[in-house]
């Protein structure tokens, strides 16, 4: 694996629980990049205990909302990781900052891969749980990962969804696909010929008077002492412009409908993204067998990055039960 710096002081945006034993780890994919987590254990824990690895939001690290959720379901009996994926934060991969929905949804594998490997892990009862982008990562893998027993995505984005087709589907032609094919592609002959691959920018700062809510939503969280980390995709430069060349032409949620473990997808209701989740919810319910135990949950009032951190709005108990019956 490739050896990898890893920060050793406390530099998440979240205070450090007490009642968790936290260290850092690494593990590799099968495309050989080598991945940065974080593990958290509950104190005092004997045996092999259920495990949840979580990731996201899409444009964040693991220090922000992924690692909020890991600890919290340590307090709650689980041991977990939060993970950076390929080419981002703390990981590795090269070029930095691209992402791709198939090797993506290989990062969760990846990470059941370490899981099921760990001596005090339960391999039979591993979960996942994906935010954001990650959210539809999550229902990728358990569509393709038979270990994995439950997954829960929390303010779920469909990227292949949101790149071939733009926000509230309002891009969805041949012409408008044509468009953007033909400003990336542009794009990646001006990167070949500069040698770097130039960034979309991440949230947009300053924040424009007339930004849509989403907008000012996602400022409010990566932007400010909130949620900004110094690695994050979203707080700083963004991901590299072409990243979105392979989304527009992979829909991830195919055979959605055919994930036999359980599923419970989380969306709060003011939320610009909660079509996302209950479209991919009828989609994998809709004539299947397996829909009884998938469960769509919309929190009243909840805007999309209340699920990213807000400990009065994120349903942890729900979701506590909901790994502790299914794994």
């Amino acid at each position: 694996m490739e050896e990898l710096k890893l920060t050793k002081e406390w530099d998440k945006v979240f205070e450090k629980s007490e009642q968790v034993d936290h260290s850092k780890a690494t593990f590799h994919n099968r495309y050989g990049i080598t991945l940065a987590c974080d593990v958290y254990q509950p104190k005092n824990a004997k045996g092999k205990l259920p495990a949840v690895a979580v990731c996201g939001p899409f444009g964040a690290v693991k220090e922000q909302s992924s690692g909020l959720y890991a600890q919290e379901l340590a307090k709650r009996g689980f041991l977990t990781i939060a993970f950076d994926p390929s080419f981002t934060g703390e990981s590795g991969g090269s070029p930095r900052y691209v992402a791709s929905p198939d090797i993506n949804t290989e990062d969760f594998s990846a990470a059941v891969d370490y899981l099921s490997c760990r001596e005090d892990v339960d391999a039979e009862k591993i979960g996942i749980l994906g935010i954001c982008g990650w959210g539809g990562m999550a229902l990728n893998a358990a569509a393709m990962d038979t270990r994995i027993k439950a997954t829960v995505a929390s303010t779920m984005y469909d990227m292949t969804r949101v790149n071939a087709k733009g926000y509230f589907d309002a891009a969805d032609s041949e012409n408008a696909r044509y468009a953007t094919k033909t400003a990336l592609n542009e794009q990646r002959t001006r990167d070949y010929k500069s040698g770097n691959y130039e960034l979309a920018g991440g949230v947009v700062d300053p924040l424009p008077d007339d930004a849509p809510f989403f907008v000012k939503d996602y400022y409010d969280y990566y932007k400010t002492k909130r949620g900004y980390h110094v690695r994050s995709l979203n707080s700083n430069g963004g991901w590299n412009k072409t990243s979105s060349l392979s989304f527009m032409n992979m829909p991830i949620l195919t055979y959605s409908s055919e994930i036999r473990s359980a599923v419970l997808i989380i969306h709060g209701e003011k939320a610009h993204s909660c079509y996302f989740s209950k479209d991919a919810y009828a989609a994998m319910t809709k004539n299947s067998t397996y829909a009884a135990n998938k469960e769509l949950l919309i929190i009243p009032n909840a805007v999309h990055t209340d699920l990213y951190d807000r400990l009065d709005v994120i349903p942890f108990d729900k979701i506590e039960t909901f790994f502790k019956t299914n794994l």
